[in-house]
């Protein structure tokens, strides 16, 4: 049943991210209102952000393991359900990109960028920042929001029960919506621990969905790279799984000039579908698993 309920979880979210529906992003922001007040001085704390994460994780995981020890576990199932379409889903991200493929098929990319620069890291917002540049990041923003919105929740959904789910993406949620900015760079060193085994499986996906030739050629440095963020670790591991220089815009605006103004929209459909291709290999994978007795 736990592959049954993620796959339909799984379904039903991507049909509300098509209709730009229930944003967990705004759930989340508005339960951690409760921790808007501190006092003077204690902005960086973390505690009353834990809590609020803790709270929800520890009462979903208690009720889990309650029914399933009275023997009530189907019961479980459906709220399991619920949960997991709240957790995951990037809504909103579908017509970005459309515009901004729009955009960059015009060659306005100071268009490109309006469209854009509230998804990318506050560090790269910079409106002179370089075409080549700017889709770089944008491109990492959106696997790591994909990352982190789905393969996290299915990962930990899988290993530890809705209880770990909610925690891991809580996390996440810590790091990017506090509203205390003083304590959001040490959410995020957690939320980077959590994310650790999981990024490191999905760029092992990556190989198996896309290019395991070119995979191969830069997997020594995602594997071993200790200390890359996810974002590092996606980044690479999906240039060397993607042809065409999907990611690799210098290198493809000398070979392909007269392709340019199509770059935008291609690089995109093809990070996007290699996505989609490393989900299918994760929902056959828990198949697998459930078929062989061990989830």
């Amino acid at each position: 049943m736990v592959f049954i309920v993620f796959l339909l979880a799984y379904m039903v979210r991507r049909r509300l991210d098509s209709l730009d529906l229930l944003s967990g992003d705004e759930v989340w922001r508005r339960w951690f209102r409760n921790g808007s007040r501190v006092r003077a001085g204690h902005e960086a704390g973390i505690v009353i952000g834990l809590a609020l994460v803790f709270l929800p994780a520890f009462l979903l995981g208690l009720a889990e393991y309650l029914l399933v020890a009275s023997g009530w576990r189907m019961a479980a199932y459906p709220l399991e359900f619920l949960v997991l379409v709240a957790l995951m889903g990037t809504p909103g991200w579908r017509q970005v990109l459309r515009a901004y493929a729009e955009a960059w098929q015009r060659g306005d990319m100071q268009s490109a960028w309006r469209h854009v620069k509230d998804l990318l890291p506050a560090d790269e917002r910079g409106a002179a920042v370089s075409p080549e540049a700017m889709h770089l990041s944008l491109s990492k923003a959106l696997m790591v929001s994909v990352f982190q919105r789905f393969f996290l929740v299915a990962f930990w959904y899988v290993v530890g029960g809705i209880g770990l789910a909610v925690l891991a993406r809580g996390l996440v949620a810590l790091a990017d919506q506090w509203p205390q900015a003083p304590a959001r760079p040490r959410f995020t060193r957690m939320s980077d621990l959590a994310g650790w085994i999981p990024a490191r499986l999905l760029s092992l996906t990556f190989g198996i969905a896309g290019d395991l030739a070119g995979w191969l050629r830069e997997t020594r440095r995602t594997l071993t790279g200790v200390t890359k963020k996810a974002g590092e670790v996606l980044m690479i591991s999906a240039n060397g799984s993607l042809t065409g220089y999907a990611l690799d815009p210098a290198r493809f605006s000398r070979i392909h000039p007269d392709e340019w103004t199509a770059f935008g929209g291609r690089s995109l459909r093809a990070v996007r579908d290699l996505l989609n291709r490393s989900m299918l290999v994760w929902i056959c994978t828990l198949a697998l698993l459930v078929i062989s007795g061990v989830v």
